[in-house]
């Protein structure tokens, strides 16, 4: 009897709850599934991609498919610039989050669960991305709308017949870098 009256009481008190208090902890569904596996850039990477990019403290970068929030907390930690990132995951928002926290940037960067083909991005003077190659090239004419003299660079994929303007490789891997061409 006490076990079932503590089980009502509970659930009395959950739905007494404000909306709030009952949806804290819980992560937003995904609105659809990802286009791509995370699979995190290597520091090495990270760190060449904002050395083409220059990134400085006058930078807000946007880092689509952001996963564990490596670059933009990079950027914020070393060079003071503010950043974005985007990731469907909810799992890779919470751990960007923490990892932004343990690093001491959440006044540099935030992290936002969503697609990235529905976000605004024209607030970015850089954007990194790894994605793969069908997704670049459905991403580029949105980056090609952006701000001339915005920054992209790219681990590991091109953009088709978009020449890059620096291609690096760093530990075996590809980094390509653009810059949004005046109209």
């Amino acid at each position: 009897m006490k076990r079932r009256q503590f089980c009502l009481t509970t659930l009395a008190a959950a739905a007494a709850a404000p909306a709030w208090a009952q949806s804290f902890g819980t992560a937003k569904p995904l609105p659809r599934t990802p286009d791509v596996i995370f699979v995190p850039t290597p520091q090495t990477v990270v760190d060449a991609m904002l050395q083409v990019a220059k990134v400085g403290p006058d930078d807000i970068l946007y880092d689509l498919g952001s996963g564990d929030g490596r670059i933009p907390i990079t950027a914020a930690k070393r060079f003071g610039t503010r950043g974005v990132g985007i990731d469907l995951d909810p799992q890779r928002i919470s751990e960007a989050n923490a990892n932004a926290r343990s690093q001491q940037v959440t006044d540099k960067v935030r992290f936002i669960q969503g697609d990235l083909f529905e976000q605004d991005l024209s607030p970015a003077t850089v954007i990194t991305l790894y994605l793969l190659p069908n997704l670049n090239l459905k991403l580029r004419p949105t980056l090609l709308a952006l701000k001339p003299g915005t920054r992209i660079v790219s681990h590991a994929f091109d953009m088709g017949d978009w020449e890059p303007e620096q291609t690096l490789t760093v530990d075996s891997k590809r980094i390509y870098f653009w810059t949004v061409p005046a109209r």
